[in-house]
């Protein structure tokens, strides 16, 4: 199973979900998997990683 991470999109985007380009991550805070291409999102700046002490402090939706 892979690790998941928590993200949301960075100030003014939406960002399609990994196989569902008519699902996008906005600025709420959603689990996703750990994948290369969730990687290279937060890699580019478009994605923020959510740490864990933040997790208990927003709203996450899977």
């Amino acid at each position: 199973m892979k690790e998941k991470m928590i993200v949301q999109a960075a100030d003014g985007l939406r960002v399609p979900k990994e196989n569902r380009v008519n699902s996008y991550i906005t600025h709420n805070p959603v689990k996703v998997p750990e994948s290369l291409y969730y990687r290279r999102l937060v890699a580019d700046g478009d994605l923020i990683m959510i740490t864990e002490n933040l997790k208990n402090e927003t709203g996450v939706k899977e």
